[in-house]
């Protein structure tokens, strides 16, 4: 990408609102619901409530209470895009502070990526998790639209830039030293699982974002992302080969022809991810056929299981490996009932209404789900 401007989006003629809909909801209400959820996961109580956390005068943190307190770009990327759609200009500013200064490598072979951290088979390693830089720069983009300019440490356009060009010629800039790889493979037009010849011939479904890749195509220009996204989401693409024929679960990894990976071949908390992403492509660019087929194929597995009894972790089959509820699962599930026509969709949408917003350890997935769940099922969830 040689572009040194961004084009500005078009944003979509509307957006769905289920809440509004199926609930009878209003505007009022589910504006209110976003925001109190907002104010108690930001600025509520530290120890039990908020997931952000100033640092200093000018950054901040996203943090993963239940793993410790860690920061991934996955919350990072997730708490800018939350605050850029809410209009929260200082919290964007200081979580994109904090992940360029503290959380970007500023030397070696990943020079320019993002340190991470990835929930492996048995461990949590450090990494170069491409699902953070993609929130990265879907973020920059709708910021550059949305409040445009820059400031005197910030420029979102500029910024956004030097990430496409990132994401696309990191090979090219640093000559493949350690084996370290561009973010998407030119051949295929898939993501890596982490940007390293080590994981070559495969990713994860739910780092495919065809929603997002569409608009960068708008922002940039460039057509690599047409085909990235066409690859993702078109009947026989990426999502498709890689989920279940009869369950529609997906792994956490799948090779390129969709073969899951042994010891990631189970859908547990990773792979809920992929349900937004199915809807936030339906919803910004109108995604492929394949998205109703899928969320309407996915829901009936769970209305099978009982819609309030479904577990949490399940084999491709369908086979139940962990029976608990998990908050977070009833997120995803909500807001991929916006695309599917199942009858019994307004039950899984009612869910994400009644939910109360997450507290105590385990409130940084769950809270961050519950947020774009919320903005995703209001039509509130915008392009800029």
């Amino acid at each position: 990408d040689t572009h040194r401007t961004l084009n500005h989006l078009t944003p979509p003629p509307s957006y769905p609102n289920a809440f509004g809909t199926l609930l009878g909801k209003t505007d009022a209400e589910i504006s209110d619901r976003i925001l109190a959820a907002y104010a108690q996961l930001f600025h509520g109580d530290p120890s039990t409530q908020a997931v952000y956390f100033e640092q200093d005068a000018t950054t901040a943190t996203i943090e993963d209470i239940y793993h410790q307190n860690d920061v991934r770009t996955e919350g990072l990327g997730w708490g800018m895009l939350i605050s850029v759609e809410l209009d929260k200009r200082d919290e964007f500013d200081r979580l994109w502070r904090y992940s360029k200064a503290t959380a970007r490598y500023a030397s070696g072979p990943y020079e320019g990526y993002f340190q991470s951290w990835c929930d492996m088979t048995s461990s949590t390693v450090s990494c170069a998790d491409p699902f953070g830089l993609e929130q990265f720069v879907m973020s920059l983009v709708l910021a550059n639209d949305r409040w445009g300019g820059a400031i005197a440490d910030i420029d979102y356009e500029a910024d956004a830039i030097e990430l496409f060009d990132l994401m696309l010629d990191k090979e090219q800039q640093s000559g493949g030293a350690g084996g370290v790889t561009n973010t998407f493979d030119s051949t295929n037009k898939l993501t890596y699982d982490v940007p390293n010849v080590s994981a070559s011939s495969y990713t994860r479904p739910a780092l495919e974002m065809p929603g997002y890749y569409r608009l960068w195509a708008e922002a940039t220009g460039n057509p690599f992302w047409l085909d990235a996204a066409a690859a993702a989401d078109a009947p026989g693409g990426y999502w498709d080969v890689s989920a279940n024929a009869t369950t529609g679960l997906w792994p956490v990894r799948a090779y390129f022809d969709g073969a899951p990976v042994t010891g990631s071949d189970t859908f547990v908390a990773e792979a809920y991810r992929t349900e937004l992403n199915l809807a936030v492509d339906q919803i910004w660019s109108a995604g492929s056929s394949f998205n109703g087929t899928e969320a309407t194929r996915l829901l009936g597995f769970f209305s099978s299981q009982g819609i309030d009894t479904y577990g949490t972790s399940y084999q491709l089959d369908g086979t139940n490996i962990v029976p608990a509820r998990e908050t977070a699962l009833i997120l995803a599930n909500g807001t991929l009932a916006l695309i599917s026509s199942n009858a019994d969709r307004e039950g899984y949408v009612s869910a994400v209404w009644d939910q109360a917003i997450p507290s105590g350890d385990v409130r940084y997935y769950a809270g961050m789900l519950d947020l774009l769940a919320l903005m995703i099922l209001g039509g509130q969830f915008r392009v800029y």
